[in-house]
Protein backbone atom coordinates (compact mmCIF):
# COMPACT_ATOMS: atom_id res chain seq x y z
CA UNK A 1 0.00 0.00 0.00
CA UNK A 2 3.15 2.45 0.79
CA UNK A 3 4.46 1.93 -2.83
CA UNK A 4 1.19 2.21 -4.23
CA UNK A 5 0.56 5.86 -2.32
CA UNK A 6 4.42 6.44 -3.50
CA UNK A 7 4.00 6.28 -6.49
CA UNK A 8 0.51 8.38 -6.97
CA UNK A 9 1.20 10.88 -4.79
CA UNK A 10 1.74 14.43 -6.10
CA UNK A 11 5.07 16.31 -5.30
CA UNK A 12 5.19 19.84 -4.48
CA UNK A 13 6.59 20.69 -8.69
CA UNK A 14 3.45 18.92 -9.77
CA UNK A 15 0.96 20.65 -7.74
CA UNK A 16 2.76 24.55 -8.19
CA UNK A 17 2.66 23.39 -12.24
CA UNK A 18 -1.43 22.28 -12.08
CA UNK A 19 -2.10 25.78 -9.84
CA UNK A 20 0.05 27.75 -12.62
CA UNK A 21 -1.44 26.09 -15.38
CA UNK A 22 -4.69 27.10 -13.98
CA UNK A 23 -3.96 30.84 -13.18
CA UNK A 24 -2.22 30.72 -16.89
CA UNK A 25 -6.22 29.58 -18.20
CA UNK A 26 -7.77 32.37 -15.66
CA UNK A 27 -4.94 35.09 -16.94
CA UNK A 28 -5.99 34.05 -20.54
CA UNK A 29 -9.70 34.57 -19.78
CA UNK A 30 -9.19 37.81 -18.19
CA UNK A 31 -7.10 38.57 -21.80
CA UNK A 32 -10.26 37.30 -23.92
CA UNK A 33 -12.48 39.97 -21.83
CA UNK A 34 -10.09 42.76 -22.44
CA UNK A 35 -9.86 41.57 -25.89
CA UNK A 36 -13.42 41.43 -26.39
CA UNK A 37 -13.85 45.21 -25.19
CA UNK A 38 -11.00 46.79 -26.99
CA UNK A 39 -12.07 45.71 -30.00
CA UNK A 40 -15.67 46.32 -29.69
CA UNK A 41 -14.78 50.26 -28.49
CA UNK A 42 -12.19 50.35 -31.62
CA UNK A 43 -14.92 49.39 -34.10
CA UNK A 44 -17.31 52.30 -32.73
CA UNK A 45 -14.90 54.72 -35.15
CA UNK A 46 -16.88 53.18 -37.91
CA UNK A 47 -19.89 55.41 -36.26
CA UNK A 48 -17.61 58.27 -36.56
CA UNK A 49 -15.08 59.90 -35.10
CA UNK A 50 -16.57 61.48 -31.88
CA UNK A 51 -18.31 57.67 -31.31
CA UNK A 52 -14.76 56.42 -30.31
CA UNK A 53 -13.64 59.51 -28.67
CA UNK A 54 -16.71 59.54 -26.36
CA UNK A 55 -15.92 56.00 -25.70
CA UNK A 56 -12.50 56.68 -24.33
CA UNK A 57 -13.50 60.06 -22.70
CA UNK A 58 -15.53 57.57 -20.26
CA UNK A 59 -12.65 55.11 -19.93
CA UNK A 60 -10.47 57.95 -19.06
CA UNK A 61 -12.89 59.05 -16.24
CA UNK A 62 -10.85 56.51 -14.44
CA UNK A 63 -7.78 58.67 -14.67
CA UNK A 64 -9.49 61.26 -13.63
CA UNK A 65 -9.97 59.49 -10.40
CA UNK A 66 -6.48 58.79 -10.60
CA UNK A 67 -7.04 54.27 -10.61
CA UNK A 68 -6.95 53.98 -14.33
CA UNK A 69 -3.42 52.74 -14.29
CA UNK A 70 -3.57 50.81 -11.03
CA UNK A 71 -6.82 49.32 -13.00
CA UNK A 72 -4.58 48.37 -16.05
CA UNK A 73 -1.95 46.88 -14.47
CA UNK A 74 -4.28 44.50 -12.35
CA UNK A 75 -6.41 43.86 -14.72
CA UNK A 76 -4.73 44.11 -18.08
CA UNK A 77 -0.80 44.00 -17.86
CA UNK A 78 -0.14 41.84 -14.94
CA UNK A 79 -2.38 38.94 -16.28
CA UNK A 80 -1.02 39.76 -19.88
CA UNK A 81 2.20 39.67 -18.53
CA UNK A 82 2.15 36.11 -16.33
CA UNK A 83 -0.10 34.55 -19.69
CA UNK A 84 2.82 35.76 -21.77
CA UNK A 85 5.32 34.54 -19.47
CA UNK A 86 4.08 31.23 -18.53
CA UNK A 87 3.19 30.21 -21.61
CA UNK A 88 6.56 30.87 -23.29
CA UNK A 89 7.18 27.98 -20.49
CA UNK A 90 4.94 25.92 -21.72
CA UNK A 91 5.40 26.50 -25.51
CA UNK A 92 9.44 25.56 -24.58
CA UNK A 93 8.35 22.53 -22.43
CA UNK A 94 5.75 20.84 -24.53
CA UNK A 95 5.17 18.79 -27.35
CA UNK A 96 2.70 18.62 -30.38
CA UNK A 97 2.18 15.02 -32.50
CA UNK A 98 0.85 17.08 -35.60
CA UNK A 99 3.23 15.72 -37.82
CA UNK A 100 2.62 12.18 -36.43
CA UNK A 101 -1.37 12.59 -36.54
CA UNK A 102 -2.37 15.46 -37.98
CA UNK A 103 -5.78 15.32 -36.49
CA UNK A 104 -7.97 18.75 -35.42
CA UNK A 105 -6.81 18.86 -31.93
CA UNK A 106 -3.27 18.60 -33.13
CA UNK A 107 -3.55 21.12 -35.70
CA UNK A 108 -5.43 24.01 -32.95
CA UNK A 109 -2.66 23.22 -30.62
CA UNK A 110 0.20 24.15 -33.01
CA UNK A 111 -1.53 27.17 -34.29
CA UNK A 112 -2.47 27.95 -30.71
CA UNK A 113 1.12 28.21 -30.23
CA UNK A 114 2.04 30.04 -33.60
CA UNK A 115 -0.12 32.47 -32.86
CA UNK A 116 0.87 33.41 -29.18
CA UNK A 117 4.39 33.83 -31.07
CA UNK A 118 2.84 36.18 -33.37
CA UNK A 119 0.53 38.04 -30.37
CA UNK A 120 3.73 38.87 -28.50
CA UNK A 121 5.60 40.42 -30.72
CA UNK A 122 2.37 42.05 -32.26
CA UNK A 123 1.33 43.51 -28.80
CA UNK A 124 4.94 44.55 -27.90
CA UNK A 125 4.81 46.54 -31.48
CA UNK A 126 1.43 47.79 -30.39
CA UNK A 127 2.11 49.25 -27.13
CA UNK A 128 4.57 50.70 -28.17
CA UNK A 129 2.64 52.25 -31.07
CA UNK A 130 0.01 53.37 -29.26
CA UNK A 131 0.12 53.46 -25.33
CA UNK A 132 1.70 55.76 -23.25
CA UNK A 133 4.52 53.12 -22.11
CA UNK A 134 6.06 53.33 -25.19
CA UNK A 135 6.96 57.27 -25.36
CA UNK A 136 10.37 57.26 -23.61
CA UNK A 137 11.14 55.00 -26.87
CA UNK A 138 9.70 57.43 -29.47
CA UNK A 139 6.43 55.88 -29.61
CA UNK A 140 2.97 56.12 -28.04
CA UNK A 141 1.42 57.82 -30.81
CA UNK A 142 -2.02 57.58 -29.34
CA UNK A 143 -3.45 61.02 -27.17
CA UNK A 144 -6.61 60.12 -25.30
CA UNK A 145 -7.92 63.74 -25.81
CA UNK A 146 -7.70 63.19 -29.38
CA UNK A 147 -7.86 59.73 -29.78
CA UNK A 148 -9.43 59.65 -33.20
CA UNK A 149 -7.38 61.59 -34.73
CA UNK A 150 -4.10 60.46 -33.42
CA UNK A 151 -4.89 57.12 -33.51
CA UNK A 152 -5.49 57.54 -37.14
CA UNK A 153 -2.53 59.34 -37.69
CA UNK A 154 -0.84 56.97 -35.97
CA UNK A 155 -2.22 53.98 -38.59
CA UNK A 156 -1.52 56.16 -41.74
CA UNK A 157 1.67 57.04 -41.02
CA UNK A 158 3.10 53.81 -42.66
CA UNK A 159 1.79 51.57 -45.10
CA UNK A 160 2.66 48.40 -43.48
CA UNK A 161 0.73 48.75 -40.37
CA UNK A 162 -2.78 48.19 -41.89
CA UNK A 163 -1.72 44.48 -42.66
CA UNK A 164 0.63 44.29 -39.44
CA UNK A 165 -2.79 45.39 -37.07
CA UNK A 166 -4.76 43.02 -39.89
CA UNK A 167 -2.08 39.92 -39.12
CA UNK A 168 -2.24 40.65 -35.41
CA UNK A 169 -6.01 40.64 -35.23
CA UNK A 170 -6.56 37.61 -37.13
CA UNK A 171 -4.03 36.01 -34.54
CA UNK A 172 -5.50 37.36 -31.47
CA UNK A 173 -9.07 36.61 -32.59
CA UNK A 174 -7.83 32.45 -33.30
CA UNK A 175 -6.19 32.46 -30.17
CA UNK A 176 -9.08 33.96 -27.99
CA UNK A 177 -11.85 31.72 -29.41
CA UNK A 178 -9.73 28.70 -29.25
CA UNK A 179 -8.24 29.48 -25.89
CA UNK A 180 -11.56 29.87 -24.41
CA UNK A 181 -12.94 26.69 -26.12
CA UNK A 182 -9.97 25.02 -24.20
CA UNK A 183 -10.37 26.71 -21.42
CA UNK A 184 -14.45 25.13 -21.35
CA UNK A 185 -13.08 21.94 -20.86
CA UNK A 186 -10.82 22.79 -18.16
CA UNK A 187 -12.60 24.37 -16.02
CA UNK A 188 -15.46 21.27 -16.48
CA UNK A 189 -18.18 23.62 -18.15
CA UNK A 190 -18.07 21.16 -21.57
CA UNK A 191 -17.46 17.85 -20.36
CA UNK A 192 -19.35 15.86 -23.12
CA UNK A 193 -18.73 16.09 -27.11
CA UNK A 194 -22.28 17.61 -27.50
CA UNK A 195 -21.07 20.16 -25.37
CA UNK A 196 -18.07 21.04 -26.54
CA UNK A 197 -19.26 21.02 -30.02
CA UNK A 198 -22.01 23.57 -29.20
CA UNK A 199 -19.08 25.45 -27.57
CA UNK A 200 -17.23 25.40 -30.38
CA UNK A 201 -19.49 26.53 -32.73
CA UNK A 202 -20.15 29.82 -29.77
CA UNK A 203 -16.57 30.20 -30.35
CA UNK A 204 -15.88 29.97 -33.65
CA UNK A 205 -18.74 32.60 -33.70
CA UNK A 206 -17.54 35.30 -31.61
CA UNK A 207 -13.83 34.78 -32.93
CA UNK A 208 -15.75 35.81 -36.36
CA UNK A 209 -17.49 38.89 -35.03
CA UNK A 210 -13.80 40.21 -33.26
CA UNK A 211 -12.49 39.55 -36.25
CA UNK A 212 -14.99 41.84 -38.27
CA UNK A 213 -14.77 44.04 -35.40
CA UNK A 214 -11.20 44.22 -35.57
CA UNK A 215 -11.06 44.92 -39.36
CA UNK A 216 -13.42 47.19 -39.37
CA UNK A 217 -11.71 49.64 -36.66
CA UNK A 218 -8.48 49.21 -38.80
CA UNK A 219 -10.16 50.45 -41.40
CA UNK A 220 -12.07 53.10 -39.66
CA UNK A 221 -8.67 54.76 -38.63
CA UNK A 222 -6.88 53.92 -42.34
CA UNK A 223 -9.84 55.71 -44.06
CA UNK A 224 -10.53 58.49 -41.47
CA UNK A 225 -9.53 62.32 -42.61
CA UNK A 226 -6.94 63.29 -40.11
CA UNK A 227 -7.07 66.73 -40.89
CA UNK A 228 -10.90 67.36 -40.26
CA UNK A 229 -10.37 65.44 -37.03
CA UNK A 230 -12.46 67.50 -34.54
CA UNK A 231 -13.97 64.69 -32.24
CA UNK A 232 -13.59 66.38 -29.10
CA UNK A 233 -15.72 69.51 -30.03
CA UNK A 234 -18.13 67.12 -31.66
CA UNK A 235 -18.40 65.16 -28.24
CA UNK A 236 -18.39 68.53 -26.52
CA UNK A 237 -21.28 69.79 -28.37
CA UNK A 238 -23.24 66.00 -28.42
CA UNK A 239 -23.15 66.69 -24.42
CA UNK A 240 -24.28 70.15 -24.75
CA UNK A 241 -27.18 69.20 -26.66
CA UNK A 242 -28.11 66.33 -24.35
CA UNK A 243 -28.56 68.53 -21.21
Amino acid sequence: MSSQTATTAISPREKYYFLARRLHSLTGLMFSGFVCFHLLINATVLTGGESFQFCVEKIHILEHMGILVPVEMATIFFPIAFHALFGIVILLTSQSNMKDYPYGGNIRYTLQRLSAVVILVFLTMHIWHMHWLGKPFGGAQFDPANATSTAAAAMQSWSLWAPIYAIGVAATVFHLANGIWTALITWGVTIGPRSQRVAGYCCVALGAVLFVAGLGAVRGFMTYSVADGNETAAVAQVEESGH
